[in-house]
């Protein structure tokens, strides 16, 4: 079983697979944990060469192996094991499937929720957010938390992908058809978006530029300044929690992300998949379904790794009320946030897009550009290299 991480990965997933021999003493199960910046080139070099896991972690590039056809399709196994991937993971369980046939089960999948500094919002007079606000309720609230004086800002921004997408979402638009995957960037909806997404920079000024980041310290960004109290708000992923518990004296908690027109918010996750070079794909897929049921995610919400993908779990104690963890956090959030989870189409040519956004997109951080000519910029370059589905 192939994954990504760091050392506190390699707890999670071992004690998972110690559970999985015990479920299934037959099978030799072996974990092999290759660093993140690194995953993706030795797997592919292990698939073309034969030698690849007989399971293996996928994220948003699930389809630039499917493509190739280095994945096993789960359709006949998922249906003779009884696995139904909507009830049992919510929207996300439909997340890993291209062309008609579905490759992965989800195994971590948490909601990108809004962070709080509870004191700045006291010391402002503002009332907490919740999963009630709108775009309106969200600025006014980043306006009264923004002070230039102190060197505070309301919001820590939307330069990443995954929030300006859940911004286009939430405004009716779609970056990628969820159908096709043909790109749809210039919408007027994803306009209108990609708008008030600039207007909390430059009209605003709710949000720290790169430069703002830059006169704060080196390498700041918006974990790091919401730490240290100089933006109020901060949308990110789960990883947040355990950052934001170990700082001394912050006084935080956590809320489900705002909504525009309807909710939508990106969520942050993977699924386990079987590799065609496996030698065994219904072993495979026995061990794929006891791993990602509630006892085989358990590990991820005790030694708080992330957030498991099975709902059952996520509204469970082990998931919301953990021994690890002892602030006082309302990680109620990322459940009651499933239900507005959209992920955008996952498609053969993902990395090739995540480079086209980066070139697009950085005269637009940094104010020189609009909306509506980078939505266009962005929608060539996108069409040069996004063979949209038939």
């Amino acid at each position: 079983m192939t994954v990504w991480g760091g050392e506190a990965d390699k707890a999670a997933y071992q004690a998972r697979i110690d559970l999985a021999k015990e479920k299934f003493p037959d099978y030799t199960i072996t974990l092999q944990l290759i660093p993140s910046e690194n995953y993706e080139q030795k797997v592919q070099t292990m698939i073309s060469s034969k030698t690849g896991p007989d399971i293996m972690q996928v994220a948003e590039n699930v389809n630039v192996y499917a493509s190739k056809k280095q994945l096993v399709p789960i359709d006949d196994y998922l249906s003779q094991g009884g696995l139904d991937l909507e009830s049992t993971f919510g929207p996300v369980g439909a997340n890993y499937a291209w062309d008609g046939a579905t490759y992965g089960v989800p195994d971590r999948s948490g909601a990108m929720v809004l962070y709080y500094n509870k004191d700045l919002f006291d010391e402002a007079g503002v009332d907490y957010p919740s999963a009630d606000w709108d775009w309106d309720a969200f600025l006014d609230a980043a306006k009264k938390l923004t002070d230039p004086a102190k060197g505070q800002f309301g919001f820590g921004g939307v330069g990443w992908w995954p929030q300006w997408f859940s911004l286009v979402a939430q405004n009716g638009g779609n970056v990628l058809d969820p159908e096709s995957g043909a790109p749809g960037v210039n919408s007027p909806e994803a306009v209108e978006a990609l708008q008030f997404a600039y207007d909390l920079y430059f009209t605003h000024k709710v949000a720290p530029t790169s430069v703002d980041y830059s006169n704060m310290g080196p390498d700041m960004g918006a974990d790091g300044a919401f730490q240290q109290g100089l933006v109020a708000m901060n949308a990110t992923g789960f990883w947040g929690v355990g950052g934001n518990a170990a700082i001394e004296g912050l006084n935080w908690d956590i809320a489900p992300f705002f909504h525009g027109a309807q909710q939508a918010v990106s969520a942050f996750g993977s699924a386990l998949v079987i590799p065609t070079a496996a030698k065994n794909p219904q072993g495979s897929f026995e061990i794929i379904q006891f791993l990602t049921s509630a006892e085989g995610q358990a590990p991820i919400a005790d030694k708080g790794q992330d957030v498991p993908a099975n709902l059952e779990l996520q509204e469970s104690d082990t998931f919301l009320d953990p021994e690890w963890l002892e602030a006082d956090v309302d990680l109620q959030a990322f459940p009651d946030s499933a239900d507005m989870i959209f992920t955008p189409k996952f498609i053969p040519e993902w990395n090739e897009m995540q480079k086209a956004i980066e070139d697009a997109m950085a005269s637009f951080w940094l104010g020189e550009s609009d909306a509506q000519a980078t939505a266009d910029d962005l929608q060539g370059r996108l069409e040069r290299v996004i063979k949209p589905t038939k």
